[in-house]
């Protein structure tokens, strides 16, 4: 049988993880089994076992890349020439919601409680995001509202908090709005 490259693996692992996010969603963390998985991803289950351990890897894995997709979406705005202003970024970061990863990140959230894997990973994402909130409302106060930029960082963390905070409700509440098992 012919090797993976290490850009297969990463598509294959990829696609592993995007199964297990939409059987996650419809299923609940506890209830979605790597049968569900193996159905859902069209894979077999050595497959997936030759591409993690068990299923609470799987679940540190989902994780991970919604968390990293969200800081990605945050770190896209915070780049660009004229930064939105803090109304603007909600909107935008609102708009971006996608229901099956609100879904899945709020069971994570839980899941971060008792699990310190996920809680590391939930942590150092939620602290990446409010940084790079941090520098796009900074960037913000500095190339649209002419302030200085040690005032504007200062002047800056108390708006990405709160933006944060009103981003992480607007995402429990997309997973409550969406409801449980197909998504309506």
């Amino acid at each position: 049988m012919p090797r993976l490259t290490d850009a297969r693996k990463e598509l294959r692992r990829t696609q592993i993880t995007d199964a297990a996010v939409r059987c996650f969603s419809r299923y609940g963390l506890e209830r979605t089994s790597i049968a569900d998985i193996t159905a859902e991803s069209g894979l077999s289950t050595g497959s997936i076992y030759a591409h993690y351990r068990n299923k609470a890897d799987l679940v540190r894995a989902a994780a991970r890349q919604m968390l990293h997709q969200r800081a990605d979406t945050i770190g896209e705005f915070a780049a660009a020439d004229v930064p939105p202003d803090p109304d603007e970024l909600l909107s935008r970061l609102t708009a971006a919601i996608d229901p099956v990863h609100a879904r899945v990140g709020v069971q994570t959230w839980s899941e971060a409680t008792t699990d310190p894997e996920v809680h590391a990973i939930v942590v150092d994402a939620t602290e990446r995001m409010r940084a790079m909130l941090h520098d796009c409302v900074t960037a913000w106060l500095v190339k649209v509202e002419c302030r200085e930029p040690a005032p504007a960082r200062e002047q800056a963390a108390p708006i990405a908090h709160r933006i944060m905070a009103l981003y992480q409700a607007e995402l429990l509440y997309t997973a409550l709005r969406t409801g449980t098992k197909d998504g309506s």
